[in-house]
């Protein structure tokens, strides 16, 4: 599984950092989490509205943090 945060250092960013990190653990599940930083990186992905999680390529929350639970249900459902 690919999980990418897309981060510039905001609150939120570190919130969503740290929520992804519990969900993972909650469930058990090893997994690194890439994070991206890079300013025009971010851009050609379409936007500037951080923080912003994708998981396996597809971008699943965008200019805010989804509960643990919800990042539970994510990484559940895109495992299959």
């Amino acid at each position: 599984m690919k999980i990418e945060v897309l981060v510039i250092g905001c609150a939120k960013c570190k919130r969503l950092e740290r929520n992804v990190q519990q969900a993972l653990d909650e469930l058990g599940m090893v997994e690194e989490i890439e994070r991206i930083e890079d300013i025009e990186e971010i851009k050609r992905r379409g936007t500037m509205r951080v923080p912003i999680l994708y998981i396996n390529g597809e971008m699943k929350a965008v200019g805010m943090v989804p509960s643990v639970e919800d990042i539970k249900s994510m990484l559940t459902s895109t495992s299959g």
